[in-house]
């Protein structure tokens, strides 16, 4: 019998080529969104930056806190449990269940943030911004105080949508997002006092842009939805078991999105303690240390973790353990010469985003390209355990490391310590040990989890990277970063050159060390070279 579409799957190698691609377009995005932002508006002064940076924390606290946990790894495995089993009837009543419950949730949020939106930024977020900055944070903020519950709904549905092998409107709806931002940017920078404009919205008008993303971005999910058969039904299935199932999964991953973002909320309200600019300095740098993490570790984690979710419903551990440990030696042997790129380039790729005052941000981000490597390892590795429904061992490690890393920014980020870049470090340390106690959580539960032939890969790997730093460090010698360096085209070409010198010598030498991870690119090297050619006479 023909399968239904909904379960005709594309290869776990097209689905990543999908979503790094979707990632890369959507980082670009991103990038530019950022820069016209920084473009457009100042960083300093009345209706500054710090406005538009600060007013996020809030909404994305809620979003991660209520719904986050819903979206992938508390809920997916239970729906690749009814899969499993053929039952699509009971699948859908659970997708209804709880699109109607946590809308309800992100509904009465929504409330809550428009009315109290001024003293949750006056009183806990940013207690220093001026008037002008207050008011232009808590236009925002109240614009996209719906923008969690959009994006609720669309984070189920498109939970839903990976499940059943479809990955292209999960990949592409996020780019509506910003590219809605950036047509804000470009229309209400005219608008804004500091450019002459009459003042009315300025740069609160990007909240505008935010809330018309979201719609947009929930308009082509809801589009994704044509053909899997699901009909939304207005019940809540309290008695059902794989509802309470998601509901006790929830909580701990809820909590550890939560804390993550209460770390964003202290970050931001150490920032503004250290004076004007702050905040948007150290957003910028923290936008580009989450660009390869999300490039690398979550379009991976992401094709992967469907995978990860059908080798234990089928009951094959063994396949889980295979697939798991050489997906990590893959996001390691791709992660460790980004970070060298990152750590090198950080000059120029502060100076693009960010042409004013680029040296702050370029320090900032130098410390925080040591949190790239273990920020985008967390994204597998937390998988490993969401896979088998454990969703309390990372929330317990989380509330170790989160609490860490926050006496460490009140510490370090201390005007009498390092200031800014005190962030930076403490977010790094976090990240480390983040990662290395989850690392040896696994090896306790699984002794044949991070056997010899891993370590082989990952010392190699390794061994590869130190030459591939010493490509990176002459080939910065050759192109340094002039004082007057300006423009994308001069910036962007010595950011390509570092980034083809440093990973033609990866993945030159992880050929010659016979790395696993490298075989399909020289594969392809020799087809392309020594396919035959067929010649008619």
């Amino acid at each position: 019998m023909k399968l239904p579409r909904t379960r005709k799957r594309i290869s776990l190698g097209g689905v990543a080529v999908l979503l790094i691609s979707s990632q890369l377009i959507a980082q670009i995005l991103g990038f530019l969104r950022t820069k016209l932002v920084n473009a457009n508006f100042v960083a300093v002064g009345p209706h500054s930056t710090d406005s538009y940076f600060a007013a996020f924390t809030v909404p994305d606290f809620f979003f991660y806190t209520i719904s986050a946990g819903a979206l992938g790894v508390a809920f997916m495995p239970v729906l690749a449990d009814h899969l499993a089993r053929g039952d699509r009837k009971g699948m859908w009543l659970l997708v209804s269940s709880l699109l109607n419950f946590l809308g309800i949730i992100m509904l009465c949020v929504a409330v809550v943030i428009f009315v109290f939106a001024r003293p949750i930024m006056h009183d806990i977020v940013a207690p220093k911004l001026g008037p002008a900055q207050l008011h232009d944070s808590v236009t925002i903020m109240r614009f996209i105080c719906l923008d969690p519950l959009f994006f609720t709904i669309s984070g189920i549905l498109t939970a839903t949508q990976q499940s059943l092998g479809r990955f292209f409107f999960y990949a592409t709806a996020p780019l509506l997002y910003n590219g809605s931002i950036i047509v804000s940017a470009l229309i209400f920078s005219t608008l804004s006092p500091n450019n002459g404009g009459p003042g009315h919205l300025g740069i609160a008008g990007l909240g505008i842009g935010a809330l018309v993303g979201a719609i947009l971005q929930l308009g082509v999910v809801l589009v994704g939805t044509y053909g899997t058969g699901f009909r939304w039904r207005p019940i809540v299935m309290w008695k059902r078991q794989d509802f309470h199932q998601v509901l006790r999964n929830l909580p701990p991953r809820s909590i550890d999105q939560g804390i993550d973002q209460i770390e964003s909320i202290v970050e931001t309200n150490v920032a503004t303690r250290l004076g004007p600019g702050n905040v948007s300095y150290y957003n910028n740098a923290y936008t580009l240390m989450t660009a390869p993490v999300l490039l690398i570790g979550t379009a991976i984690s992401t094709a992967v973790f469907p995978r990860l979710n059908n080798r234990l419903s089928k009951g094959r551990p063994d396949l889980f353990r295979q697939d798991f440990s050489r997906y990590m030696r893959l996001i390691i042997w791709i992660s460790l010469p980004v970070v060298v790129i990152c750590f090198f380039g950080r000059g120029y790729l502060a100076r693009l985003i960010f042409s004013r005052n680029s040296g702050d941000i370029a320090l900032v981000f130098g410390f925080l390209t040591f949190a790239i490597l273990f920020n985008t390892l967390y994204t597998i590795m937390s998988r490993w355990f969401y896979a088998q429904k454990d969703t309390r061992t990372p929330l317990y490690v989380s509330l170790f490391t989160i609490s860490l890393n926050i006496i460490l920014a009140f510490w370090l980020g201390s005007s009498r310590t390092y200031g800014l870049q005190g962030l930076a470090v403490a977010q790094s340390i976090a990240a480390a040990a983040e990662v290395t106690i989850l690392a040896i959580i696994m090896a306790i539960r699984d002794h044949k989890l991070f056997d010899e032939v891993f370590w082989s890969g990952v010392f190699r790997t390794v061994s590869v990277t130190g030459f591939t730093l010493a490509a990176g460090y002459i080939t910065v010698g050759f192109i340094p970063l002039g004082d007057h360096d300006r423009g994308f085209v001069t910036l962007g070409t010595k950011v390509l050159i570092l980034a083809v010198v440093t990973l033609s010598t990866h993945l030159l030498l992880s050929g010659l060390f016979g790395l696993e991870e490298a075989q399909p690119f020289w594969s392809w090297i020799r087809r392309l070279l020594y396919r035959p050619v067929k010649v008619e006479y």
